[in-house]
């Protein structure tokens, strides 16, 4: 059986679970593990530096004129003649959607089955390695994988339980120029690691918030995560919030709480990059009861905000 992912987290996820050798090919911005398999899905934006503000204008504006980011190498899809392509329909600006990928594929000879990954929420994604582990006949591989990290959940539940660790007034921040809220299965990440996200949309796509509407709510803990960009790449742009008027009134700036986190454990939703950032956030939200290390203490940092206030 050869399959290919047109997706990130199914691609991480097929390696989580120990599948990768079914996999034939992979899109341009699957994770370090898959370097060495074929890319199969380009995207215009791919090696290029533009800023938040230009992202959104280019995404706009191809949205407008109904056209895609991305395109399929058909010569390479068509040599390969998968059985199986996994797709999505969540993100058009994060992922090829499930329409670009019939497109391409109704051109090939051999017709794969499709199967698209849309989750909405962190159950949902918990579901998908089952239908990714199912569609290649190893379903119960899926079941052990999940145990693991369920494990892993009902860890920081009990602690925060048994330290009566008070939930905190949060906001994840999706994107920096325009501001978007956090959406889909994030939510409930925060909440798995003792926060709560009132600006948030739970099971809905993030949106454009007014910067005023995050003054008013006046977060306890600010994460800047946005979609596409690790911490470098974050720190670069962190002037256009720092310069916004009433940053320096907010209460987690002036109580030093605003982290920068790599957005792969967010945005980028495998069960096991998820509940890294689960790990992750229970560090921002608790340090009183989580201590960052290993890779958790590699994937967040605290934005130094003394100096700016």
């Amino acid at each position: 059986m050869k399959v290919v992912s047109f997706l990130p987290a199914a691609t991480k996820m097929i390696y989580d679970m120990g599948l990768q050798d079914y996999l034939y090919g992979v899109t341009f911005e699957c994770p370090q593990e898959a370097a060495d398999q074929p890319k199969i899905v380009r995207c215009i934006l791919e090696g290029k530096n533009y800023s938040s503000i230009e992202i959104d204008r280019i995404f706009s504006a191809s949205k407008a004129q109904g056209k895609s980011l991305y395109w399929v190498d058909d010569a390479l899809l068509e040599s390969i003649a998968p059985d199986i392509v996994f797709t999505q329909d969540i993100c058009e600006v994060c992922n090829i959607d499930t329409v670009c990928t019939e497109t391409a594929v109704m051109k090939l000879s051999k017709q794969p089955t499709l199967v698209p990954l849309s989750p909405n929420n962190l159950q949902d994604v918990f579901e998908c390695a089952i239908t990714i582990a199912r569609a290649l006949g190893k379903e119960e591989v899926a079941f052990n994988y999940l145990a693991r990290l369920q494990q892993k959940t009902d860890q920081i539940l009990d602690q925060l339980r048994a330290n009566k660790s008070p939930l905190k007034r949060v906001m994840l921040m999706e994107w920096i120029e325009p501001v978007y809220n956090c959406g889909h299965w994030i939510p409930f990440q925060i909440a798995a690691a003792g926060g709560v996200d009132m600006l948030s949309n739970p099971a809905g796509d993030s949106i454009v918030t007014p910067w005023e509407k995050i003054v008013k709510y006046n977060p306890e803990v600010l994460v800047i995560a946005p979609c596409g960009f690790d911490q470098k790449r974050s720190l670069e742009e962190m002037s256009l919030l720092t310069t916004r008027a009433g940053w320096n009134e907010l209460e987690a700036v002036k109580n030093n709480e605003v982290y920068i986190a790599d957005f792969d454990m967010f945005t980028q939703p495998s069960v096991g990059t998820l509940v890294a950032g689960i790990e992750a956030l229970a560090c921002m939200f608790h340090p009183e009861v989580f201590k960052a290390d290993g890779l958790i203490a590699k994937k967040f940092v605290k934005f130094n905000t003394s100096i700016l206030v």
